[in-house]
């Protein structure tokens, strides 16, 4: 079986600056340990990483979330410190909105390499945050094109906006066959 541990946007603005959560920082050392612990396992690791540019306030997305963040360029937008230097040997994707189509893609790949275009063999963990927007969007992407992936989330490395989006997007998640891991 060949394990990924998806990281998602691990970044200063989500943990201690623009929308960071007092839940945000809370994961961060258990988030650190278990990177560590899936490198040396050999584990395949992605980061993802949300990318806005400067005209963020004019797009979709800004217009409803109107808090400028993960600005390419600025430091809001750089992985966290204590993981930029786990990033060596791992693949870090920039995304521009909730989901990334090239991680469905790259695992997608994946599963292709292994001669399971469904998943079969294929094992996907997501921590990071925010569970109620990226982390959700993602694995149920990855859930959709790979169904016989096992998918989970590691809900104690995960935090949301708020507690209660954080488990209402749990509750989601585990009624679409996404493991989670408490």
């Amino acid at each position: 079986m060949s394990k990924v541990l998806v990281v998602v946007d691990m970044q200063n603005d989500f943990i201690t600056g623009a929308l960071g959560t007092p839940e945000a920082r809370a994961i961060v050392p258990a988030v650190v340990d278990y990177v560590k612990q899936a490198k040396e396992a050999g584990d395949s690791v992605i980061f993802t990483l949300d990318t806005h540019s400067s005209n963020y306030l004019r797009t979709a997305e800004g217009r409803a979330l109107p808090v400028e963040h993960c600005i390419q360029g600025t430091k809001g937008h750089d992985l966290i410190d204590p993981l930029k230097d786990l990033t060596e040997g791992a693949r870090v994707a920039e995304k521009p909105t909730f989901g990334s189509l090239w991680l469905m893609g790259e695992l997608a790949g994946m599963a292709r390499a292994y001669g399971t275009p469904e998943g079969d063999g294929i094992d996907v963990e997501f921590c990071g945050v925010c569970t109620d927007i990226c982390v959700v969007t993602n694995a149920l992407l990855v859930k959709t094109r790979l169904p016989e992936a096992k998918i989970s989330v590691l809900s104690k490395l995960c935090a949301g906006a708020s507690p209660e989006k954080h488990k209402a997007a749990l509750t989601v998640m585990e009624s679409c066959q996404i493991n989670i891991i408490k």
